[in-house]
This record gives structure tokens, C-alpha cells and sequence, in this order.
């Protein structure tokens, strides 16, 4: 079995087991907690219009299901694997660990053949306006520090791996990033960290597979009736 052929495997059984341990438990607690409907920020001159726009009338559960459906598969999961985001480069990726201050990463680019010292983000729009600066003093620290111990890392090995998404996807603030440091995300990253153009591909289909072991509408519905049961003769209804 080849060395790349390992290393792969290695990172997707580690990136299944990690979905199945703290991914979905965690977005099964978060979907209990909307039972609360003080979890929702109601906003009364659009409820009805969200719940007509999604299913034709403004019952109360139809806006119960315009109100859960957003969390449950939008802000919550994405929340969850962004909070979750260092634990999952621990884990999967703990065969890359790095104990640069500042770095989450180093691996052998398989492209370019140097050494890469990456910091990971999630997605292409998971950074903000300080972040800019936040990331660009690290890899400042790292390339002075280098330079005391007589040690050659160029700028172009002080880089940013970002798990998902395309390159025209990414924000403006990563394109400020990319002014001084290269920028990787998704398939780029992912072929330069193992070696295999397709990484990418196989990997989100391997979550895909995990993702078909789960079934929550039963949860979903439970949900639903309760937020419906609460909306009733509220003055928005």
C-alpha cells in the first residue's frame, strides 16, 4: 500500500469517526434545545410572510417549520463544525501536528515539495477583519523566529488550509490574506496535503456516508409540534 494510500485512509476513517462522535450529537442536542422558543429571535413583521413564502400559509406550524428548519440545517450545523473546527484538525490531522506557536499544521507539500506551515480554517467566509491581522503577525512571528535559528522558510511556506469551498468563494478578507500569504482551500488543500487530486471529493463523500446512517425527522417533527404548541395565540398568529 503506498504512503499516500495510507495517509489518506488514515484521515478519512479519523474524519468518520469524528463526525459520528461529536458532529451529530452535538447538532441532535442543539436541534432538542429549539423545543425552547426562546432560542429563536422572532421577528413579527416577517414571521408570517417567512412562513407563507415557505409553505403557502401562516398556520402555526408553518411558521413553527419556517422558524426550525433555518437552524436546524443552516446556522446550527455550520456553528457546530466551526466550534468543533481545531478539535477536527486534532484529530484527523494529528499526524500533521505542529508545535509551531501559532501554526496548527506542517506537512510536506506534495506539489511543491517543501515544507508548509498552515493555519486551519473552516470554510471561506469564517474569518473576520481581525483575523487578517491576527493570522499575518503569527506567520510574521514564525518567519522572524526562523530567521533566528538560521532556518529557511519562505513566505510561500507560511500558508492558510481552508477546509471547504472554492477559490471564487473566498471574502475579501482572505483575499487580503493571500496579498502576502498563499491561500489553499478545498481541493488545492487537500491535493497538497496528501498528494491525490480527488482527496477532496472522496473525503465529502465519505461524510456522506456517515450522514446516511442518521435519520432525525422523527426529532425534527417532535420539534416542530412543540414550537407550533408554543406559537399558538401568540398576537403574531
Amino acid at each position: 500500500m503506498s504512503d499516500i494510500k495510507i495517509i489518506e485512509d488514515d484521515i478519512i476513517e479519523k474524519a468518520k469517526e469524528f463526525f459520528k462522535k461529536e458532529i451529530i450529537p452535538n447538532h441532535k442536542k442543539n436541534t432538542y434545545k429549539l423545543k425552547n422558543i426562546s432560542e429563536f429571535n422572532i421577528n413579527p413583521f416577517l414571521v408570517k410572510y417567512k412562513a407563507n413564502f415557505f409553505f403557502g400559509d401562516d398556520s402555526p406550524e408553518s411558521i413553527a417549520r419556517s422558524l426550525v428548519y433555518p437552524r436546524v440545517l443552516g446556522t446550527s450545523i455550520d456553528t457546530i463544525f466551526g466550534n468543533q473546527l481545531q478539535k477536527f484538525c486534532n484529530e484527523t490531522l494529528e499526524g500533521f501536528a505542529s508545535t509551531t506557536s501559532g501554526i496548527d499544521i506542517e506537512f510536506i507539500d506534495k506539489i511543491d515539495g517543501r515544507r508548509k506551515y498552515c493555519q486551519i480554517k473552516a470554510g471561506p467566509n469564517t474569518i473576520n477583519k481581525d483575523d487578517v491581522d491576527t493570522i499575518k503577525n503569527h506567520f510574521t512571528g514564525v518567519k522572524n523566529l526562523a530567521r533566528t535559528n538560521h532556518l529557511s522558510i519562505e513566505f510561500n511556506d507560511l500558508v492558510v488550509g481552508v477546509f471547504y469551498g472554492e477559490p471564487d468563494e473566498l471574502s475579501g478578507h482572505y483575499k487580503k490574506v493571500s496579498q502576502d500569504f498563499p491561500v489553499f482551500i478545498g481541493k488545492e488543500f487537500w491535493h497538497r496535503l496528501t498528494g491525490d487530486e480527488e482527496f477532496y471529493i472522496k473525503l465529502t463523500d465519505a461524510i456522506g456516508e456517515v450522514a446516511t446512517e442518521v435519520n432525525s425527522k422523527e426529532l425534527v417533527e417532535e420539534i416542530v409540534t412543540a414550537v407550533a404548541e408554543k406559537i399558538q395565540g401568540k398576537d403574531y398568529v
